[in-house]
């Protein structure tokens, strides 16, 4: 039995579903709303190699190391983004909630909180995650205190872990949730998506 498989996750403001090429010109879309492919600190795919980039999440999921999802709108309908459970460790039930991106009218906004909430539900409740992992680069200030406001706390600092695309180091920040500190943090989520914004 494989450990995580293609599911969807169904929220009041978003979908998750598995990720396909019938995604692809929605996705050229979001990215293109506030050109997230300029950002030096994150790698996000510009519209001409999103195809190239659906490809590269589908090629990990065959190998077993990643279960990518297109993140659905409720209300328009069409993908707003992606995300994926990655370096999906089976033995140690453990995986990391990364490589996503959403199209800047959503970030910060009730579908990415939802969407976060029911990637961390699925990991603690279906798949009897130990810990959920997320990774940031140290200068994504952005995604850092996202992260944090999620109830992660920082695991440390790997120092020139990885080479950028413009051939910067890169100093990875490695926050994570274990399972015991799950109950809290779903409470904090669902109490952030009933509050009014």
């Amino acid at each position: 039995m494989v450990f995580a498989e293609p599911v969807t996750l169904t929220g009041r403001h978003a979908r998750l579903v598995p990720l396909s090429h019938a995604h692809h010109d929605d996705l050229v879309e979001a990215v293109k709303d506030g050109e997230l492919w300029k950002l030096w600190y994150t790698t996000i795919p510009p519209p001409e190699k999103m195809s190239a980039e659906i490809d590269r999440r589908l090629g990990l999921l065959t190998s077993g190391s990643m279960l990518p999802f297109a993140a659905i709108a409720t209300a328009s309908g069409q993908a707003v983004g992606m995300c994926a459970y990655m370096n999906i460790d089976a033995a140690n039930r453990r995986v990391e909630i990364g490589s996503t991106w959403y199209r800047k009218q959503v970030q910060r906004s009730a579908l990415n909180s939802e969407c976060k909430l029911m990637l961390l539900a699925h990991a603690f409740e279906a798949l009897d995650c130990i810990a959920v992992e997320f990774r940031t680069h140290w200068f994504n200030q952005q995604s850092r205190a996202g992260i944090e406001r999620l109830g992660a706390k920082l695991d440390g600092v790997l120092r020139s872990h990885q080479i950028a695309t413009n051939g910067s180091l890169r100093d990875t920040c490695v926050y994570s949730i274990v399972a015991s500190e799950w109950p809290a943090v779903k409470a904090h989520l669902n109490h952030q998506l009933t509050t009014p914004r």
